[in-house]
């Protein structure tokens, strides 16, 4: 069984930063990697950014050059740093992990963004 927590959420405004965090917990082990998704009301849940294992990144387009993501393997924890904040980035943000083709998914933290 594998936890993730995230923190980090809050109310900001438009052109500021927030930065979220997500510590994984429980049976982890091996090669695995994380990643943040959103979904805003009405929405399907999308891609934010991914981390693969090895430090692999990729973005979706709407968030490259603004929001950054990390991980500290030790703490078994991904950030994300976001940065320019926009109020199209309004929405509840989720850590993901994937091990062994098995995903797994935090309690998600709302980010809101005013114009």
């Amino acid at each position: 069984q594998v936890q993730l927590v995230e923190s980090g959420g809050g109310l900001v405004q438009a052109g500021g930063s927030l930065r979220l965090s997500c510590a994984a917990s429980g049976r982890i082990f091996g090669i695995y990697d994380m990643g943040w998704y959103r979904q805003a009301p009405g929405n399907q849940r999308e891609l934010v950014a991914g981390i693969t294992s090895r430090g692999r990144t990729n973005y979706a387009d709407a968030v490259k050059g603004r929001f950054t993501i990390s991980r500290d393997g030790a703490k078994n924890t991904v950030y994300l740093q976001m940065n320019s904040l926009k109020p199209e980035d309004t929405a509840v943000y989720y850590c993901n992990l994937v091990l062994s083709r098995s995903d797994y998914w935090g309690q998600g933290t709302q980010v809101t963004v005013s114009s």
